[in-house]
């Protein structure tokens, strides 16, 4: 899901959105606050983490984004502020929150055996919501209205605004959008594992590599290279340990870039 929210903006605006990477970081702790701090269930608690996402998501797009693009600034540059607004909310977050480890919920979990595989609760409710999530970001992709606006507009942005839409507008809704997958991602995962102020990188990375091999500029193909980079891993951990996560997880990248730049289901560009 986090691939989602990260491959949304990326393919509607061709900016490297680094800040989703701090954004995954005020969703986790917007939950843990809630959840512990004001005693909210955990099903409001994701909630309220996916709110405040939205809201910090779309101030990003307002003050950062949106002032570069009226100035026709290059992309690097947005990538460039992009880092920098990434490096300012996690910092701003380890202020108030200290960097340490920290857990949402200690208590022991319930956990079910399939022969050799051991599945907790935590990681049950990442399955059911997961494949939810994800029929209905294909079922809004296909058939709403902003979902042929949000295609239409990662297509030829020139010809979208001749059409008569807002692509303001429509910018500000995909950027609220990308916050609440990646707050339901990070929700969803720390309440498993634990949260600390610098564990958005290493999710935007999987990110980011799960969207260039499933094939870039196509809205799903981020879902297929997410489930693809996700089975790797886990067989790798499986096999032999989890430090090597990080390594399949590049082996992978060269691969792609090398052999498939295009990814299993995106666009093959024509060199000019």
């Amino acid at each position: 899901m986090s691939a989602i929210g990260f491959a949304l903006v990326y393919n509607t605006t061709r900016i490297f959105h680094i800040a989703a990477a701090a954004l995954y970081v005020v969703a986790a702790y917007t939950l843990f606050y809630v959840y512990n701090f004001w005693g909210v269930p955990l099903l409001l608690g994701i909630v309220a983490a996916m709110v405040v996402t939205a809201l910090f998501s779309v101030a990003t797009e307002w003050a950062v984004y949106r002032p570069l693009y009226l100035k026709k600034s290059s992309l690097f540059v947005a990538m460039i502020a992009s880092i920098g607004m990434m490096i300012v909310l996690v910092n701003f977050v380890a202020m108030i929150f200290g960097n340490e480890t920290k857990v949402i919920n200690n208590a022991i979990q319930k956990t079910y055996t399939l022969g050799e595989i051991i599945i907790t609760t935590p990681q049950m409710l990442q399955i059911a919501v997961g494949v939810v999530v994800i029929v209905g970001f294909m079922f809004f992709l296909r058939f709403t209205r902003f979902g042929l606006q949000t295609r239409a507009l990662s297509c030829n942005d020139v010809l979208f605004r001749s059409m008569g839409h807002s692509i303001r507008n429509t910018r500000l809704k995909v950027f609220a959008l990308s916050g609440v997958f990646l707050a339901i991602a990070s929700s969803l995962t720390v309440y498993d594992f634990g949260l600390n102020p610098h564990m958005g990188m290493t999710v935007m990375i999987n990110a980011i590599v799960a969207m260039i091999i499933g094939g870039v500029g196509r809205f799903n193909a981020c879902v297929l290279g997410g489930i693809t980079l996700g089975i790797l891993q886990s067989l790798v951990v499986y096999q032999f340990a989890s430090n090597w996560q990080h390594a399949i997880t590049f082996l992978v990248l060269i691969l792609f870039l090398f052999l498939r730049p295009q990814g299993f289901i995106g666009y093959k560009k024509r060199l000019v």
